[in-house]
């Protein structure tokens, strides 16, 4: 049996596919406004009235105001009340050994101007370097404006388990911590899962279908030559390579595959349903390009994948490589492969 919401804090549920903006932010292609707010509005009547975003989503917090001005201008304001929006806050890397109060507040207002609405549901706060200290008062500046009422739930993105457990140890009411979590990449089922189970915080999950490399499109096809087409999928190719190759990638599809078809279903579906059994998931963030992607994403909810498929999924990741360190940390070294393809200065426009 499968449920399709999750009671994400007391008294805040949310749908356990969440609509994911970074598709339709700056670097993948020219964005119709006009599709694009139709697009998000057709997620939102499918059941996905949960939105992400972010303050350097470049031009996605207005289309997704946009999409909730249209929902209040055509339905009323009951019906655009049932949006809810979760927003990253990501001062860049330049900007963290003179962060303020004024400059964290400033972010939270623009992000509430784009947005078109009073209270963020949920902030998500994201700090690329830790050898900065000040993340822990940045933390509380956002208390502070939670308790000012301009902010509803509090999280994090992409803190390692040491950092987490100081910052709830400061006195934060963390509710979620927004990670990559796949069949590809386990490292939040190490360390941190235990210490969510300890503080009783959940998982908001980016990469359940890898950018599109966990899809039928890939399944028997040849290994593709760098560079790709983005950053997105070189940084998910970099962890196939890590976890054993293609060959090892080919042989986790055929599994997923196999699984998809007792589920008259697809491999993207069984990855994003896989990824929703794990322990302290609340949801999966998924992106879609049209009305047709959407009705596939509201599908991830109705999937209840069996004993038997959950231990074949388990099975064949047991064959890999495991990634080395805590959730993030390849990704923060900025000399590795991982760290190398990020861009750390993210508010001039560029994603």
């Amino acid at each position: 049996m499968t449920t399709r919401t999750f009671e994400l804090a007391p008294g805040y549920t949310i749908p356990r596919v969440i609509r994911g903006g970074w598709q339709l932010a700056g670097g993948h292609g020219e964005i119709d406004r006009a599709a694009a707010v139709d697009d998000l509005v057709a997620a939102f009547d499918v059941g996905i009235t949960t939105y992400d975003c972010a303050d350097i989503y470049t031009g996605v917090e207005d289309l997704i105001g946009a999409a909730r001005l249209k929902i209040r201008n055509e339905r009323g304001e009951a019906e655009a009340a049932r949006m809810q929006v979760h927003t990253k806050l990501v001062p860049d890397l330049d900007v963290l050994p003179t962060i303020s109060r004024d400059y964290i507040r400033g972010i939270v207002d623009q992000s509430l101007g784009r947005l078109k609405i009073n209270r963020l549901d949920l902030v998500q706060f994201h700090w690329w370097d830790y050898a900065q200290p000040r993340y822990i008062d940045v933390m509380h500046w956002l208390k502070e404006l939670q308790g000012e009422g301009k902010v509803r739930n509090i999280g994090t993105t992409n803190f390692d388990t040491e950092k987490l457990s100081a910052i709830i140890e400061s006195g934060i009411p963390l509710v979620s911590q927004q990670l990559q979590y796949s069949v590809l990449d386990q490292r939040p089922a190490g360390p941190l899962t235990k210490l969510a189970e300890e503080k009783d915080f959940r998982f908001l999950c980016y990469g359940s279908v890898a950018g599109g490399f966990l899809s039928d499109r890939w399944l028997g096809a040849a290994e593709p030559e760098m560079p790709l087409e983005n950053r997105s999928l070189v940084k998910y190719k970099l962890i196939i390579d890590d976890l054993g190759g293609w060959d090892y990638f080919q042989a986790l599809l055929q599994t997923l595959r196999a699984i998809a078809d007792r589920h008259d279903s697809d491999i993207a579906t069984i990855a994003s349903a896989f990824t929703l059994t794990r322990p302290r998931v609340a949801a999966v963030i998924v992106g879609a390009r049209n009305r047709v992607h959407a009705e596939a994403n509201a599908k991830i909810m109705e999937i209840a994948l069996a004993e038997r498929d959950i231990a074949e999924i388990e099975a064949i990741m047991a064959t890999a490589t495991a990634l080395e360190g805590d959730v993030y940390a390849l990704e923060r070294d900025r000399t590795g492969r991982h760290g190398n393809i990020m861009h750390y200065n993210l508010n001039d426009g560029r994603v």
